[in-house]
């Protein structure tokens, strides 16, 4: 008596992380292809299934895209499945969060796309679970090619590109920012490692003057904003010479800040 034949498992789809240009949020209508690589937008094109930071800003994502290369079917067809709320809120590497259920399409032999709001998921941004998530069930993951801002930011500061560190968002409490800002002064100057952060856009101006008041006249600080957009400003200097230049800073604009020596 011959014995039933087992069917082959279906293969795993796998997962892309795809960047987002950096003009999100920005009011402007950039040339898409000027920052994203046709071979990502091909890829991006290609995927019905995604895990995303914004449902209403990777549906522009995708329109933006179906004008280059056609999409695989409409954006109507396709599943959106936003990251629950908490986790772009307060961030999702500290593995809180299980994010296996998302990738049963994956598991289902569909290939998937991750994507924040702008630049690279995971990368200051929400997505890491995801990504874990799929390591875990033994999902392919590929990076795609796209603009990062912080290490745009990081090639153009002239600071040490060879160590550095992003350290997210400082304190927004005035004394607990300066006493952070003046840790990771020390930390620059003790060893050369290059500090990166962040802000909300809306505070940048604020994190520009308590820099001015905390750093030493000596150290060097490097802010880019609005990196691979029409308005792009790239500025390195000493702190000496910011305070000479009395500069002031776009608060509708993100920006990555760097310090060193």
């Amino acid at each position: 008596m011959s014995m039933p034949k087992t069917l082959p498992a279906t293969p795993k789809g796998k997962l892309y992380l795809v960047p987002a240009p950096l003009d999100f949020g920005c009011g402007q209508d950039t040339d898409l292809q000027a920052s994203m690589p046709l071979g990502t937008l091909n890829q991006a094109a290609s995927l019905a299934h995604w895990v995303c930071e914004n449902a209403k800003s990777t549906r522009a994502y995708l329109k933006r895209i179906h004008n280059i290369t056609p999409l695989c079917q409409p954006i109507q067809a396709m599943s959106l499945v936003e990251l629950p709320r908490e986790v772009h809120k307060k961030g999702d590497h500290q593995g809180n969060f299980d994010a296996r259920g998302l990738l049963q399409p994956a598991l289902q032999g569909h290939d998937m796309g991750l994507i924040s709001e702008a630049g690279m998921p995971a990368v200051a941004d929400p997505g890491s679970s995801v990504v874990r998530a799929a390591h875990d069930l033994g999902i392919g993951v590929v990076p795609l090619i796209g603009p990062v801002s912080l290490l745009l930011a990081l090639a153009a500061s002239g600071l040490n590109g060879q160590n550095f560190a992003f350290v997210g968002y400082l304190p927004q409490d005035a004394q607990e920012r300066s006493t952070r800002i003046r840790e990771l002064e020390a930390l620059t100057l003790k060893t050369g490692q290059s500090q990166l952060f962040i802000e909300t856009p809306y505070r940048n101006s604020v994190m520009l003057a308590a820099l001015k008041q905390s750093l030493q006249p000596n150290t060097r600080l490097a802010i880019s904003s609005g990196l691979t957009l029409v308005n792009a400003h790239i500025v390195s200097r000493s702190i000496q010479q910011w305070k000479q230049a009395a500069a002031t800073l776009d608060n509708a604009t993100p920006t990555v800040f760097a310090i060193g020596r």
